[in-house]
């Protein structure tokens, strides 16, 4: 168990390297990052001089190197707009963008599981029609027009929750809808179609013949094994979660790192781009290596193939 651990701590500090090489390259396409970061009337003399100062007239291999020795002790850069670190801006917003993550994940959960469930064990009724019919819908609606409908409906007509901000879990219904509905679509069909993978194997019809209940069967033998694909979707779809949210967080202008990247983008803030990639990025490494364990201790087989 341990070299398994070991082995994908390595595999996500490979990843980690490949992003900070994406991360580094961001300031470089769109040109000369020295004039990017400056505002646009800044002297062509004061240019050179920045250029100068930041290293940015070296070579690539060598700016990249000092990157990633600024980097790996949080040092971004500081950001011109907000006037504060870049990495502390994002920082800040952290907590509200795991908070709308959260939420999404439990209204994800919270449908998905019991739909998948019914789905499975009663096949080819007009409940698992339904079923799949709604997850076929969830799967199809684009987040942006469903955001809208909730905004119509639940905020403005029937007033039932606040349009925008972050002022108790009210505000959190919305946006965690819109978030989560693609997630509770995918989770349903997954969970739907392992189970019935599951119910189908051989030991499965053997406890049957000996003549276990239909219940203890599903519970005891059936939800373990179709657990594990279900695990590897969630996790899939927490990280989804965390960097899908920015059109959530956008429409119902909601404090998170996604707003504030696509700001950022709008203001030309390149150090704070780069701060909530990598941010990001650590995220969804340690969350894979913690869904890694997970899957390990389900089965003791994937071990093997670490």
């Amino acid at each position: 168990m341990a070299r398994y651990i070991l082995y994908r701590m390595a595999h996500g500090l490979v990843v980690l390297v490949g992003v900070s090489v994406v991360v580094f390259l961001l300031m470089h396409l769109s040109g000369d990052p020295a004039a990017v970061l400056l505002p646009l009337d800044t002297p062509p003399e004061d240019v050179a001089i920045f250029r100068r100062e930041m290293g940015l007239d070296r070579p690539l291999p060598v700016q990249y190197a000092h990157f990633l020795s600024r980097a790996v002790r949080g040092n971004f850069g500081y950001s011109y707009h907000y006037r504060t670190d870049a990495l502390f801006i994002v920082l800040q917003r952290l907590p509200a963008t795991l908070k709308l993550a959260g939420a999404a994940l439990l209204f994800s959960l919270f449908f998905s599981l019991p739909a998948g469930f019914v789905a499975a064990t009663l096949k080819d009724t007009w409940w698992d029609l339904l079923i799949r019919s709604f997850v076929l819908v969830g799967q199809a609606v684009p987040g942006f027009w469903l955001a809208l409908v909730l905004i119509m409906l639940l905020a403005v007509r029937w007033q039932w929750f606040p349009v925008s901000g972050s002022q108790g879990w009210q505000s959190l219904v919305l946006p965690a809808i819109t978030a989560g509905s693609f997630s509770m679509a995918t989770v349903t069909y997954i969970l739907r179609s392992s189970l019935l993978e599951v119910m189908a194997k051989e030991y499965i019809l053997t406890a049957h013949s000996k003549g276990v209940g239909p219940w203890a069967v599903l519970t005891r033998h059936a939800l373990k094994n179709a657990a594990i694909p279900v695990m590897a979707v969630i996790g899939v779809q927490i990280g989804w979660l965390l960097g899908g949210s920015v059109v959530a967080e956008v429409i119902f202008a909601y404090p998170g790192m996604g707003r504030l990247a696509v700001n950022s983008i709008g203001y030309r803030d390149l150090p704070v781009l780069q701060a909530f990639v990598a941010v990001m990025a650590v995220l969804v490494v340690l969350l894979n290596l913690g869904l890694d364990v997970l899957y390990a201790w389900l089965d003791p087989r994937i071990r093997l193939y670490g």
